[in-house]
């Protein structure tokens, strides 16, 4: 299936995705696709199309299930969906156009900055678009994330597409420095609808941050700055009782899609 219900983690983010290419050349140094795909990180940087996808996404789009959802299809969680590869293939575009198509919604969660906006054309009001930031320093964000758009692009494609009456979310997550995640909230909130804020997993540096510190000091800032927010159940476990915040709850939705509930 190319569009699949996600599991784990990902279902926090959202109830339906498909991922566009095979790999991704970011080259994120915490990225969780090449395990998650079983890939060496050399190998699933040289990211490329995957076989017929167009022909059967079509074909895929045209269940009698997917009429009945609004939800919307994130693209993409094991690839990002404008990386540089897409500056050639544009199968993200096609996409959208197959998937605009037959109605359906969809959501994009990228990194990739300037090149996201080529397609601003094709999402409406029911649609949302999503950066993934972690970092406001150039430096060190070519440390973690080499190839992908520097913060201030990222940042720029969300006003952008806020702009255009698209609804906008920013991931906070992996969470690398959580002064900087703190003040990209404060640098974002009046264009950003909603936070997802999660941490950092499956790095050393994940041992050296104190996350009931950061979990608190962003609960209390979201609510400060009056923002919509959303907290994975990784960052919920450190919070005190008193800024306690259930955890999400999934709810039934006709035709085989579950959705956790937002904040």
């Amino acid at each position: 299936m190319l569009i699949y219900e996600p599991k784990g983690r990902a279902r926090e983010y959202a109830a339906l995705a498909c991922n566009v290419y095979s790999g991704c050349d970011h080259r994120c140094t915490y990225c969780y696709a090449p395990s998650a795909t079983r890939r060496n990180r050399d190998n699933f940087a040289i990211s490329s199309t995957r076989p017929d996808f167009i022909r059967k996404l079509k074909r895929e789009a045209k269940q009698r299930w997917l009429d009945c959802t609004t939800e919307r299809i994130l693209l993409s969680f094991t690839c990002d969906p404008y990386q540089h590869l897409d500056v050639k293939e544009q199968m993200t575009r096609q996409i959208l156009e197959v998937l605009k198509a037959r109605d359906l919604n969809v959501q994009i969660l990228t990194k990739g900055g300037f090149r996201a906006l080529r397609d601003i054309d094709l999402l409406t009001p029911n649609d949302a678009f999503a950066c993934s930031l972690t970092l406001l320093n150039d430096k060190q964000s070519l440390e973690w994330e080499p190839a992908a758009a520097l913060p201030n692009e990222r940042i720029y494609s969300l006003l952008r597409y806020h702009e255009a009456g698209i609804p906008t979310w920013a991931s906070l997550e992996p969470v690398l420095d959580p002064a900087a995640s703190l003040q990209i909230i404060r640098e974002t909130h009046t264009f950003v609808d909603l936070f997802k804020v999660g941490k950092l997993n499956y790095h050393p540096l994940a041992n050296t941050i104190d996350w009931r510190k950061f979990a608190c000091d962003a609960v209390e800032l979201l609510k400060e700055l009056n923002c919509k927010y959303y907290i994975k159940r990784d960052l919920a476990h450190y919070l005190p009782q008193s800024l306690n915040i259930k955890a999400p709850i999934v709810k039934p939705i006709p035709n085989r899609v579950l959705q956790p509930t937002l904040i």
